[in-house]
């Protein structure tokens, strides 16, 4: 990069005299003054890597444009991908009203009143309750690993005991998130799950589960996409006094019983899959969700969107609920800092939620089962491949096994790019007790053709 002096039309006050005027107002003489503090050591001794600005509009698109045509995207190649993010269809009024100036650009966490927004949000959290049959639903976190990981704290501090079971075939980026906002209230232990089905191993929770434990943590369906005993499950954790904390896709509430039916205390999750686009990764928001047990909910770091009656008779508002509660009212002493979430997603999944329905959510369930069923079918009649837990039901993914093969996922994969397909995730290295495995993903956008293009790829790859 040059050393020469710009002034950025993208960014504010980079005009020199602004900066001038600006470092004046805080007493500093210059940058290396304002950042004193930070010790040397770890300062960049010498400018970043980057190359010289674009100061004109034309030309910072153009290459932006050219970055982006790098990318393959799903909407370009047949994607077989899941795993937490998914390829569902976004109806075209959740991009009208989530890109309205009012929602797509107001601030998240703010402290002022957005009385039409807090109404969306209500609406929202209202849906997300009915759907999941509990009365309590935050607003959007980060995403759903965060929403796991606040729901383990918010279970440890309910009980005050420390360690936290989670399932072993629980995503490994979301038991990442878990340990790493987690370990400084937390122990964390894992609970093995039975090869032969995919589904929790109830002798070795048996034995894991004591006086100490806060609570257990698993998906269901889980993160190979197996439907796990809730009831069974739910009455052996709460028999020790721990709390079961539940995981669950959204899209599957509408033939899946929600985890409150079999006994999960704290219901959390994403929203990906009511109304987002993958967008290279996904826009996400986690949810929370419990019964109306004030305690528990007392232990809820984020906001809170209720109604109330105003002075006004016959007028209702909508605001926060136990405001008291949260970092922006305690500040350091607020069960955890809360910052910006993921409202807009919120609002977006509220519009695909009224937009769909009961039976339309029973629809988009039924079809994504049933995709997965015919899938499971098709693949396993191709040699070299064998369907494991294949007695199980599975929704939207499952786990597909190549060793007979004698190929690696990773060849594959690469194989199956060559041909615009995205093949399923690589479990080899987290879960390596399952061999050559790859964790395969259908929705409702998958069609007949689409799993036969797939067969028909993965027999003539396997045959090589």
């Amino acid at each position: 990069m040059t050393n020469s002096i710009h002034v950025y039309p993208y960014i504010p006050n980079s005009v020199p005299e602004v900066k001038a005027r600006m470092l004046a107002a805080i007493g500093a003489s210059s940058m290396d003054e304002l950042y004193a503090e930070i010790p040397p050591e770890l300062r960049m001794q010498r400018p970043l890597s980057l190359p010289d600005p674009f100061l004109s509009e034309h030309r910072l698109k153009r290459h932006v444009q050219s970055l982006l045509a790098k990318n393959t995207s799903c909407a370009e190649a047949l994607s077989f991908l899941g795993g937490g993010c998914y390829q569902h269809h976004v109806p075209a009024v959740c991009d009208e009203i989530n890109g309205r100036s009012e929602f797509l650009t107001a601030y998240a966490g703010e402290p002022y009143d957005d009385a039409g927004r807090f109404q969306a949000l209500f609406e929202y959290a209202s849906m997300m309750g009915e759907m999941l049959e509990m009365e309590v639903v935050s607003i959007p976190t980060f995403d759903g690993h965060q929403a796991a990981a606040t729901a383990v704290r918010m279970a440890g501090r309910h009980t005050g005991r420390r360690v936290v079971l989670v399932a072993e075939h629980v995503s490994p980026d979301k038991y990442s998130v878990m340990q790493n906002y987690g370990r400084s209230d937390l122990e964390f232990r894992r609970v093995p799950f039975d090869l032969a089905t995919g589904t929790l191993d109830m002798g070795r929770l048996a034995s894991l589960l004591n006086e100490e434990v806060a609570c257990l943590f698993l998906d269901n369906p889980s993160y190979l996409g197996v439907i796990q005993d809730g009831p069974a499950i739910a009455a052996a954790v709460h028999a020790c006094g721990a709390l079961l904390v539940v995981g669950v896709d959204p899209s599957s509430l509408g033939v899946i019983a929600p985890p409150a039916t079999y006994g999960a205390d704290i219901v959390c999750g994403d929203i990906q899959s009511l109304g987002m686009h993958m967008s290279y990764g996904g826009g996400h928001g986690g949810f929370i969700g419990t019964h109306d047990d004030e305690a528990l909910v007392l232990q809820y770091p984020s906001r809170l969107f209720g109604i109330a009656p105003t002075k006004v008779p016959g007028e209702y508002g909508f605001g926060d609920v136990a405001y008291s509660r949260t970092s922006f009212d305690k500040r350091e002493n607020g069960n955890e800092f809360v910052g910006t979430a993921a409202a807009l997603w919120g609002i977006t999944a509220g519009v695909y939620m009224a937009l769909m329905g009961p039976q339309g959510m029973r629809d988009l369930a039924y079809t994504i089962i049933c995709r997965n069923a015919y899938a499971k079918q098709q693949l396993g009649a191709v040699p070299g491949i064998h369907i494991p837990h294949a007695e199980q039901v599975h929704f939207k993914e499952f786990v597909v096994n190549f060793d007979a093969s004698g190929k690696s996922v990773q060849t594959i994969n690469s194989a199956l790019l060559e041909q615009d397909i995205f093949g399923g995730h690589d479990l080899s290295l987290a879960f390596p007790a399952l061999g050559q495995c790859a964790l395969y993903s259908f929705t409702e956008v998958h069609s007949q053709e689409d799993v036969a293009t797939l067969c028909e790829a993965l027999a003539t790859i396997l045959k090589k």
